[in-house]
């Protein structure tokens, strides 16, 4: 991997000016864009920040923690799902800690001094990662939303498809004609995407 995924950025929140300008240069110099911020509270007012593909955050600073900022965004978009990966950097003493924020759902963590090709490679993936769950949560979207238009009789003729029924058995099961199933189960298919009985089961269950 060279460069990050489009459109996203590194963004650095450290109260030392010298550590972030030396991130930003290293960053630059692997074509990688860096936002830098001074502490906890900046880049908390500043949030959300859609160009931000991973957060590289110092566990300890003046004022507000490393850890104290993952809390308050995490209360600001309730939950933990939908931000960008974090990578904590620690001294020697804070790697109690964290490992504690590893089990709170962050990415990973580096012990200062690190090794400038080893957080390089560790953003990218970050940044990978964070690509890959929001094409998920947009691909998840579009089949709420596909699923969401069926009518109800469809979604009657759906459920009965899914437990393996035949259009006879569904039309005696609703009181309906044979061709008027054949036309719901087409609709299904149509309006779900699925190209046959398998695929729309295999759908539904993404759902669930």
């Amino acid at each position: 991997m060279s460069a990050e995924p489009p459109g996203f950025a590194v963004h650095v929140v450290d109260d030392e000016e010298v550590l972030r300008d030396s991130l930003a240069f290293l960053f630059a110099s692997r074509g990688i864009a860096t936002r830098l911020w001074p502490s906890g509270e900046a880049f908390l007012a500043a949030w959300p920040q859609s160009d931000c593909g991973c957060i590289i955050l110092d566990v300890r600073m003046e004022g507000m923690t490393g850890p104290q900022l993952v809390d308050a965004l995490m209360q600001a978009e309730g939950g933990g799902a939908a931000l960008p990966p974090v990578i904590f950097l620690t001294g020697h003493a804070d790697v109690p800690l964290a490992v504690q924020t590893l089990k709170g759902g962050a990415f990973d963590f580096l012990e200062k001094p690190f090794n400038d090709n080893q957080i390089v490679e560790l953003a990218l993936r970050a940044m990978d990662l964070h690509q890959s769950r929001a094409t998920e949560s947009t691909s998840r979207a579009d089949l709420v939303a596909r699923f969401a238009s069926l009518s109800a009789r469809e979604v009657d003729v759906m459920q009965l498809i899914l437990e393996g029924q035949l259009n006879k058995q569904i039309a005696d099961r609703l009181g309906i004609s044979v061709r008027t199933v054949e036309v719901h189960r087409a609709r299904v298919l149509q309006k779900t995407g699925a190209r046959n009985s398998v695929e729309l089961a295999r759908l539904q269950a993404r759902l669930e």
